[in-house]
């Protein structure tokens, strides 16, 4: 009995502590990916507090600057500078106003496409929420084609339509496409979906009409939804990169994301000042909204 009962303690110890050792080497894994994800975005912030010339100094072998007597042989990464330089944020904020001016430009697209995409997106929903049919589930099926293509494919239909309409190389080339995507309405309609048609049926009943069940009772539901929809549009239209190159020529009405797509081998120090701020929106939307952006997406219940 008691070489039993010490077989079994050792065999329970023995367990215990491969349990420890694996858990271990999983923490040491996600910790080795964690740095490795970050390890860019950090890279970037420290880098954007450098001076030109020890940018240069660190990275000129990388940028192919040879006319630099100051350039190492190989790249050296720095993650601590040699002297804190605010240099690059005072050109791009006070010195140079076209990047700023390209900053503004990025909003000027995003918040109209942000605010009326989900505007026609909620309306869309509530359609296709309500009324059932063939025809609805031929124009839904459409969405959700159009959905599944890339962007890309859309790019000429897209220039042709500019082209007709007399809007190519206007801000509304960039707005009008966005507002009519169907990521949102596909996204939404599947939430509305869930709400019971029990809510519908006793508003109906007491007389409320269409415009008040949906201002009444689904949007009501819908509000992290509506929320992780906004946050969604937002990320993806903030780092448009082939609309602009395709629809627009005039460089004054470039976004952001354009100029960072391309890193000025003179400027690279307001390079990595610009990615910073260009990021700050996204982060500072992420951590205010994470909580709804996943109860949107993952949950999509009715309280």
């Amino acid at each position: 009995m008691r070489k039993t009962s010490s077989g079994r303690y050792e065999k329970l110890r023995r367990a215990k502590r491969m349990k420890i050792v694996r858990r271990l080497i999983l923490f040491a894994a996600l910790l080795v990916a964690a740095v490795l994800f970050l390890f860019p975005t950090v890279s970037t912030f420290v880098n954007s507090f450098l001076s030109e010339s020890e940018i240069m100094e660190s990275y000129g072998a990388a940028l192919g600057d040879k006319s630099a007597e100051y350039a190492r042989d190989g790249v050296v990464i720095k993650l601590i500078p040699d002297k804190v330089s605010g240099e690059p944020y005072e050109v791009f904020l006070f010195q140079s106003p076209d990047y700023l001016r390209k900053f503004w430009n990025s909003a000027l697209y995003v918040v109209p496409i942000t605010l009326f995409q989900t505007g026609v997106a909620l309306l869309a929903a509530y359609g296709f929420t309500r009324y059932r049919g063939k025809i609805r589930s031929l124009v839904f099926f459409g969405y959700v084609v159009l959905m599944l293509m890339p962007y890309q494919v859309t790019l000429v239909p897209n220039y042709v339509v500019s082209k007709w309409l007399g809007i190519y190389d206007t801000p509304w080339s960039i707005v009008l496409p966005g507002i009519f995507s169907p990521f949102a309405v596909y996204l939404l309609t599947r939430y509305m979906m869930r709400i019971p048609t029990a809510y519908t049926e006793a508003a109906q009943l007491d007389g409320a009409g269409e415009w008040r069940i949906f201002t009444r009772i689904f949007l009501p539901q819908c509000r992290s939804a509506i929320f992780a929809v906004l946050l969604l549009i937002f990320f993806d239209n903030w780092n448009m990169v082939e609309q602009p190159l395709v629809l627009l020529e005039k460089e004054e009405l470039y976004p952001l994301s354009i100029y960072l797509s391309v890193i000025n081998q003179n400027e690279v120090g307001v390079a990595f000042a610009a990615a910073v701020i260009y990021t700050i929106p996204c982060l500072l939307l992420f951590l205010g909204g994470e909580k709804h952006l996943e109860e949107g997406i993952v949950t999509g219940g009715v309280k």
